[in-house]
């Protein structure tokens, strides 16, 4: 008869099979959480760099919008419309415009209206940006795509 303070020992068999159900339940459970967790994206994509400017009519030569959100400087001339990033080079401060064209107000980089560097620890000028017409005959801004300094876009 056992004794009520000890209790019975656990075959090493039965020992052995609780353990791999054990084991076997535990992989169930985290493969049915993966599974649960699949119609959801673990990265959501970005949004879209492109942003609509304005009407081509807008920019008479002479013009200077100034898109805050999205730190671009229009300019309408004779040779069309072109956008200039504000974003500084070195670690990516938004210049401001001063005088003598733009300064970065975290680190001191000066740049020409035209995006060239004349001072400070930026490495490259300012970025232009392209430019092009949407379907609908407005003006399109692309931020990932850089072109050639001063290159216009003609309406």
């Amino acid at each position: 008869m056992p004794d009520r303070l000890a209790p019975e020992p656990v075959p090493r068999r039965d020992f052995l099979g609780l353990a791999g159900t054990a084991a076997a339940g535990l992989a169930v459970a985290g493969s049915l959480a993966g599974l649960a967790r699949l119609p959801k994206p673990s990265v959501l994509p970005e949004a879209s760099r492109r942003f609509r400017a304005g009407k081509p009519e807008e920019f008479t030569p002479g013009t200077v919008k100034i898109v805050q959100e999205h730190n671009v400087r229009l300019i309408g001339t004779e040779q069309g419309v072109a956008a200039l990033s504000l974003v500084c080079t070195h670690l990516g401060c938004i210049v401001a415009e001063s005088p003598e064209g733009f300064k970065c107000p975290c680190h001191g980089s000066k740049f020409t209206h035209e995006g060239k560097v004349t001072a400070g620890p930026a490495p490259r000028p300012l970025r232009w940006l392209a430019v092009s017409r949407a379907a609908d005959g407005s003006l399109v801004v692309d931020k990932d795509v850089e072109v050639a300094p001063n290159q216009f876009f003609k309406a």
